[in-house]
């Protein structure tokens, strides 16, 4: 199949028509941004705050258009607008939270006005539980505990799917050794595709592994609602999220608009490592999201060679911590070779070595997360709403 062009996509989008203006949205320089690859291509469009959910049906249309085009399997358009509120400094570098998500929602609010909730909850249909795997900083293996908590979820009879929330920085395509892209059913929604028993879904599997997504925070948090709400995920027991590290636009989206059961912290036991995931358990829990424990994860160092023990970053940090928080310590995750390997090459230990030593410890980890969703019958909690000052 020829790769869609950038132009032939802009050229389809003059034909969409801004009906306040009357002229197209090229001509408007409403088109921000445009990637494509293998069928699939992803538009965003820079849009006035002032107008708010008033754009949202020529969001609807530039996506209806590109869609029509040959060879296209899926589109998707997200809008971003500019807060009305004073610009930085131009000396000022790095990145700035003057942008506002206006995808749907109310129009963003000027710096120090009060807002509650906005955008509305994201369900997704046929999931018992949604459970984010977070930690406060990147480098602490969370997304090697993301995977095999979900593949141990599933090896303990759970339905299980996992979604790559890292932007940024996903991480799927490699460990679950995905390098077929995911197909459209209907033209608006995506079949998740299938690995070793779970359904899995990642920005990945549609962006080139060396391409860096160049997005502001809207932008992000707009996949994000995305992948949640247009894929079709079926019935689920359980959809793991593996969540870029931080405590940022990405972790607040699914806190604030989406009725989770829970977030795993993952940590290592160095005290630098654990004021940071200090901080993003505390981030969940202002957000009233249950903290269903902490993982030490390179907990210590076996050699593969003569088993001997090293605790080369300190051992026993997490469970403590866990302690002084009053939330549960689910498990020790040594620093070994095979979970390394297996995770680089596309086999994750608990279904490249099931009856490993390392691959059981992830299962009781998935065994204690599973008896906790259980525990407490009474359905999925309500989205909290939140208020910015």
């Amino acid at each position: 199949m020829a790769e869609i062009s950038e132009s032939a996509v802009r050229k389809v989008l003059e034909t969409v028509i801004d009906p306040a203006t009357g002229k197209n949205v090229v001509a408007l320089g409403m088109v921000g941004g445009v990637a494509t690859r293998g069928g699939h291509v992803a538009i965003t469009l820079d849009v006035d705050p002032a107008r708010g959910t008033a754009l949202e049906p020529l969001r609807q249309a530039a996506e209806q258009a590109v869609r029509a085009m040959p060879g296209v399997l899926s589109a998707t358009a997200v809008m971003t607008s500019e807060r009305a509120a004073p610009p930085p400094p131009a000396a000022a570098g790095g990145h700035s939270h003057s942008h506002a998500h206006s995808h749907g929602a109310p129009a963003g609010k000027t710096a120090g006005a009060k807002t509650t909730g906005g955008g509305g909850r994201i369900d997704v249909a046929g999931v018992k539980h949604i459970i984010a795997v977070a930690s406060g900083k990147g480098g602490v293996g969370k997304s090697t505990t993301a995977v095999n908590l979900a593949l141990g979820l599933a090896a303990n009879g759970v339905t299980t799917g996992l979604l790559d929330a890292d932007i940024y920085g996903p991480s799927m395509p490699r460990m679950l050794d995905v390098k077929e892209k995911p197909e459209s059913i209907d033209g608006k929604a995506l079949k998740p595709i299938e690995r070793y028993g779970i359904k899995t879904m990642s920005i990945g599997y549609i962006v080139a592994e060396d391409t860096p997504m160049i997005w502001r925070g809207p932008m992000v948090s707009s996949a994000l609602e995305q992948m949640l709400r247009d894929v079709e995920w079926g019935d689920l027991d359980v959809l793991v999220v593996d969540m870029p590290p931080g405590t940022g636009d990405a972790q607040l989206t699914l806190a604030q608009r989406v009725a989770l059961s829970g977030a795993v912290i993952v940590s290592t036991p160095q005290d630098i490592a654990l004021v940071d995931a200090r901080k993003g358990l505390n981030m969940f829990r202002k957000v009233a999201v249950p903290v269903l424990g902490i993982v030490e994860n390179m907990s210590y160092f076996l050699c593969p060679k003569c088993g001997e023990r090293s605790e080369i970053f300190g051992h026993g940090g997490a469970r403590e911590e866990a302690d002084k928080m009053g939330v549960p310590f689910l498990g020790e995750v040594p620093l070994h070779l095979d979970i390394r390997t297996t995770s680089d090459s596309g086999h994750p230990i608990v279904v490249s070595k099931p009856d490993s030593a390392h691959a059981q410890v992830y299962k009781n980890i998935a065994g204690r997360v599973w008896k906790q969703l259980t525990a407490n019958q009474r359905g999925p909690r309500a989205a909290p709403k939140i208020v910015v000052q």
